[in-house]
């Protein structure tokens, strides 16, 4: 079962790399519609979907075969690094060529905050802090859960983000309380993860796991800061502050020491997102084996 469920993540990881953006793929899509149209009909098709691969995770349980293709899909279906690099990369493009308005709605698929107005700095900053946080939501989370429960892991964990990414503008309590205990522990994967990436891309090891302990405290999230905060700490940058939503403006906490950002930190933040991307696939696949390992010895 550890082989098969490894080798499926393998291949999901692979399979997300090379079919891109997985906003556009079926299931997500679909999810989003769902959701975007009723809050209850989002929770409970998320249900149902968690159900299904449940029921899939159990077919697998004697078939190596069935088990590593179930994962492979799941993992293709919710994964969204190479998206996540697509959209980064289109954003510093058109903020390096002073195109705002089109950087401002690239924006705006990414992150729920009002972009009308952004100044390139306001623009550079808010685009390191999404690139951050969606790693982690997008990439880390579902990676470390489909390493710890598999298929239903995998679609639990992005089936959250998505009701969360509909719920910000809303404000829905029980959603929102989800998205944080779900996120609790990969996110802190995520930002240690963040800590070894740095020096890859020419970044602060030191500085991302100061930035990390000391720049958290006061965040309002449980989650979220800690990797922006790492990734700010890595850049040597600053972030966060005063953040306008459409349901009002939130006051952040400072994270990082250092310069604000430009579309070159914006550049260096996607690059940083690749590596702990690749990081936290090597690390679910041999988190996954060994659980395995550890399982069978009971």
């Amino acid at each position: 079962m550890s082989a098969a469920r490894a080798i499926g993540l393998v291949l999901g990881v692979a399979a997300d790399g090379v079919l891109g953006d997985a906003r556009r793929r079926p299931p997500v899509v679909a999810f989003r519609r769902v959701a975007g149209s009723s809050p209850a009909r989002g929770a409970g098709v998320a249900a149902a979907c968690v159900a299904l691969g449940v029921l899939a995770e159990r077919a697998g349980r004697r078939r190596p075969v069935l088990q590593a293709a179930t994962t492979a899909v799941a993992t293709w279906a919710v994964v969204g690094a190479a998206g996540l690099a697509t959209q980064g990369a289109e954003l510093a493009r058109d903020l390096e060529e002073g195109r705002l308005d089109p950087a401002r709605r690239a924006l705006s698929e990414l992150d729920p905050r009002v972009t009308d107005g952004l100044t390139p700095v306001a623009l550079s900053r808010a685009s390191v802090e999404t690139v951050a946080e969606n790693t982690s939501d997008v990439v880390v989370a579902p990676l470390v859960w489909g390493a710890v429960a598999g298929v239903p892991g995998l679609v639990g964990s992005r089936a959250i983000s998505l009701l969360r990414q509909w719920s910000r503008g809303r404000r829905s309590w029980v959603i929102e309380r989800a998205d944080e205990l779900a996120h609790l522990v990969p996110t802190r994967i995520a930002a240690g993860l963040t800590v070894l990436a740095a020096p890859v891309v020419g970044g602060s090891a030191g500085g991302a796991w100061r930035a990390w302990r000391r720049d958290t405290i006061a965040h309002p999230s449980p989650n979220a800061g800690r990797v922006e905060a790492a990734f700010a700490g890595a850049l040597e940058i600053r972030v966060g502050g005063r953040t306008v939503y459409p349901h009002g403006v939130e006051e952040l906490p400072v994270l990082g020491i250092g310069r604000n950002p430009d579309a070159g930190h914006v550049t260096r933040a996607v690059e940083l997102s690749r590596v702990v991307g690749w990081l936290a696939g090597a690390t679910s696949v041999v988190a996954a084996a060994l659980l395995g390992l550890w399982r069978r010895s009971r």
